[in-house]
């Protein structure tokens, strides 16, 4: 029962969603539009450029480096006209944010929860992602059925989460060789709250390697090397019925350019 990992995609989740609805509204500068002071937006930008001096590997979504506090202000202040058909009334999404701040809380990390607040967080970090993922499939496809795919990371700063434009893929500039290791971390949400599968294929791969774990590791080789080389990560319900005739529901491909290894001739 992971409950860190459980309030960390929750609140991850909101963010992108905040970002997937204000975006269209106001452009890429709709933290100048969201209810939040220029002070707070100068803050994260402020974290962002040490984050990058700091690891060097930074997160391009500014709101990636708001405190749970501004997430909420966001909402707040854009409830009526663009939350609140998605989440209901905000007394009661009020209740479930002061719930999971308070268990963010440094202080409540000093101490094990008992059962019954493990059980709450969960029940609340689930019940905010599957709105999110029930609304999105409606906007979508104009079903609430199958799952989708929430975002992708790898480890090396490139990020991809689903826009209006609907996209399913993300060309990095990341530049490769053979022995570079990517890892990724995929989020996936079935609006009918049941299992997910997910897979990550190479190119001319066949084999699929089903798995519900959603960390994974992919290692270069030198059959690898061209300029636009792609990693394709699949997920899936269990049910019978899938969004797409391969079988799949949702799926998001990763490009990157890899090189030749150093001193080839060939």
């Amino acid at each position: 029962m992971d409950v860190t990992q459980a309030l960390k995609d929750a609140e991850n989740a909101l963010r992108d969603f905040i970002t997937y609805i204000l975006i269209p509204k106001h452009g890429e500068e709709w933290y100048n539009h969201c209810g939040v002071s220029p002070e707070r937006v100068k803050k994260w930008s402020e974290r962002k450029v040490e984050d990058s001096k700091r690891i060097g590997i930074t997160d391009e979504r500014i709101i990636y480096y708001a405190d749970f506090y501004d997430i909420k202000t966001i909402l707040k202040n854009n409830w009526d006209k663009d939350f609140s058909s998605v989440f209901g009334e905000w007394r009661k999404m009020d209740v479930w944010l002061s719930t999971l701040e308070s268990f963010r809380n440094p202080d409540s990390h000093r101490r094990e929860l008992l059962l019954h607040q493990k059980y709450l967080i969960l029940g609340i970090c689930s019940e905010i992602r599957l709105l999110i993922i029930r609304y999105r499939s409606m906007m979508e496809t104009s079903e609430d059925y199958y799952p989708r795919i929430e975002s992708i990371q790898d480890r090396l700063g490139n990020t991809w989460t689903p826009s209006i434009t609907g996209l399913k893929g993300l060309f990095t500039k990341n530049k490769l060789r053979p022995g570079d290791v990517i890892n990724f971390i995929v989020t996936a949400t079935d609006p009918l709250g049941e299992s997910v599968e997910i897979a990550v294929m190479k190119p001319r791969q066949i084999f699929e390697n089903w798995t519900k774990n959603n960390h994974f590791e992919v290692i270069i080789d030198e059959s690898d090397v061209m300029k636009s080389f792609g990693i394709l990560i699949r997920i899936r319900s269990l049910r019978k019925y899938h969004a797409e005739s391969s079988g799949i529901d949702d799926s998001v491909g990763f490009f990157y350019e890899v090189l030749p290894p150093k001193n080839s001739k060939s």
